[in-house]
Order: structure tokens, then C-alpha cells, then sequence
């Protein structure tokens, strides 16, 4: 049996699932972001038990079939941004219809209807998000930090960064370097 979780996107929110399954004495197979596959089937009163334990952590169980498909978009987006080792080289939307198992179109179409926001520009906000994490820890150049990505070029994440942010990878940079100076001049 599969159950689907709203707002089940880090790490941190499975070890709360997982727990939260263990005190209701649930078995799982599997936990993942946005989705558990339990072992066997539970009683209702104790998936109202964990609707409500879930709803205490700001987590939610999803019955509806659309509210389901979104979180999943959004979740294999989210694994693939910021959880993976490198954005794989391949055709986004390919990758999503075969993770997934349906048509893009139909995904895209579905996902644009019920958060007024397309895939890609979701893709995209969450591919900033990472690339400011990567600029903020300081590892790795733009050069490393473009390639890790997929992007085409360094003018093409640089142009990307400046739309979402309004400013460059550098400046953006320059301005956690200031934030740190100040605050060890105090």
C-alpha cells in the first residue's frame, strides 16, 4: 500500500515520517520524498492517527489522485536538484515521463493547471536555490558549479541567476563575503 505526503521534501521530513510510522507500530518498505510504501494495509484509525501526527509536523497525507501527481513532480524535481551528485545530462521531460510513467505533455499540462506555474520555471527556481547554496558554501567556481548543473555555459546560469535574482552569481557572492566581514568586524 502506497501512501503520498504533501510537503515531504527534505531529508529531515522522511526521518520525521519514518519515526512517526514506528510509533504507530506502521512497517514500511520504503520511504520517499512525498511518498511510503507500507507493508501491509493499516486500519483507519490508524491512518487518522498518522494524518494527525503528520499535520502536527506541517506534513499532509493526499487522497486526491491530482494533488498526488504534483507532489510526485515536484518531489522527483527536488531529489533531482538538490539531492543528486549531478543534474543528469539527459532530456528533462524524457526523464520525467519515464520516472513518472506519463506522456509530458500531460504532466506539464496538469502541473501548469494546478500551480499556475510551469514545470521548467519550477525547475528553474529550484536549480537557482541550489546554485546559490553551492556559491554560499564556496567548494566549487562557477565554471564547476555550471557544469554540475547542466548548464550549457557560465553565460547561460549567469543570465539565469541575474533573471531569477536579479543579480549576478558574483555580486550575489560578493555579497555573503561583505556579510562576513562585517559581522567579524564587530
Amino acid at each position: 500500500m502506497k501512501l503520498y505526503i504533501k510537503y515531504m521534501v527534505s531529508l529531515r521530513c522522511k526521518m520525521l515520517v519514518k519515526e512517526e510510522l514506528k510509533n504507530l507500530g506502521i512497517h514500511y518498505i520504503v520511504v520517499d520524498l512525498g511518498m511510503v510504501e507500507i507493508l501491509e494495509d493499516i486500519t483507519p484509525i490508524q491512518l487518522e492517527k498518522l494524518r494527525v501526527a503528520l499535520l502536527k509536523s506541517g506534513l499532509e497525507l493526499m487522497d486526491d489522485k491530482k494533488s498526488i501527481l504534483i507532489e510526485r513532480i515536484k518531489n522527483v524535481i527536488i531529489e533531482l536538484v538538490h539531492y543528486s551528485d549531478a543534474v543528469p545530462k539527459v532530456n528533462f521531460s524524457d526523464y520525467l515521463s519515464e520516472k513518472l510513467g506519463y506522456d509530458y505533455t500531460y504532466l506539464a499540462n496538469t502541473f501548469s493547471e494546478v500551480k499556475g506555474i510551469t514545470i521548467e520555471h519550477y525547475t528553474i527556481a529550484n536549480k537557482i536555490e541550489r546554485v546559490k547554496e553551492l556559491l554560499i558554501y564556496d567548494e566549487l567556481n562557477l565554471t564547476e558549479i555550471s557544469y554540475l548543473m547542466n548548464y550549457s555555459s557560465v553565460a547561460h546560469l549567469s543570465n539565469q541567476f541575474k533573471k531569477v535574482t536579479g543579480l549576478t552569481p558574483t555580486y550575489f557572492k560578493q555579497l555573503k563575503n561583505k556579510r562576513r566581514n562585517s559581522l567579524e568586524n564587530m
